[in-house]
């Protein structure tokens, strides 16, 4: 799930300390390590990298920004939705349809804001996607970072309070509530505030991982952007 990097537009909380340009670079970042993630995760499960993006009329400004195998599909929620998907609800439920009536058995949706994932992660999506079950990644701030449905059941985006701290648990509830089995996949966070981004970049540091073991993948476009930028030295001025 991603919007077209724009200064202005792209990582708006990180800016300041980031400038506008920094942040949208970042992003731009964050798409081509989450796109070459994927591919790399399509080694070990059935998996093809899509952009589910907005707005319309806007594939253009991601040339350059993603792995070459990805595809594009929009997702502006600009289509006719069940009763009670609001907001952010409406792109996810119009992403999700688009992708299945295309014939796949299954569709992960995924953020573009966790660009060290493990690859072992999504794997494992590949991997235990199944009827009847959902499989869900919940983020640290109480959101999720991806969602594997093999059906675009209404209740999973209907009444959820998007961008808040309650979006994992009411979205597990409405799992229930609808009959489905639950596949919890680790705990991950994604970046969009200063304490997630010092994070990524303490992280970055680390000694590397087998990713396939469910290291951390190595986000080099996102380390080029930190280094290009100086983003690094804005975060450590930060308050």
């Amino acid at each position: 799930m991603a919007k077209a990097p724009a200064p202005g537009r792209s990582k708006t909380r990180l800016v300041p300390p980031l400038t506008p340009e920094a942040a949208a670079a970042l992003s731009a970042a964050f798409l081509r390590d989450t796109t070459e993630n994927i591919v790399c995760a399509a080694g070990g499960a059935p998996l093809d990298p899509w952009v589910a993006y907005a707005p319309a009329g806007a594939q253009h400004k991601f040339e350059g920004f993603v792995a070459k195998a990805t595809q594009f599909v929009l997702a502006d929620g600009s289509e006719e939705v069940p009763p009670g998907i609001e907001g952010f609800g409406r792109c996810l439920y119009h992403a999700a349809s688009a992708l299945l009536a295309r014939g796949y058995r299954g569709v992960c949706l995924l953020n573009s804001d966790s660009p060290n994932l493990p690859t072992g992660i999504l794997v494992e999506i590949g991997l235990e996607i199944q009827p009847g079950r959902i499989l869900i990644g919940a983020t640290s701030d109480g959101g999720y970072y991806a969602l594997g449905i093999t059906e675009v059941n209404p209740a999973l985006f209907a009444g959820i309070e998007w961008s808040t701290s309650r979006v994992a648990a009411q979205t597990r509830a409405a799992a229930g509530r609808a009959g489905f089995t639950r596949h919890e996949l680790t705990r991950w966070f994604d970046v969009d505030d200063v304490p997630s981004l010092r994070r990524l970049l303490r992280e970055m540091r680390m000694p590397p991982l087998d990713i396939f073991e469910f290291g951390r993948f190595p986000a080099e476009a996102t380390a080029e952007a930190a280094d290009r930028y100086g983003i690094e030295d804005l975060i450590r001025r930060a308050p």
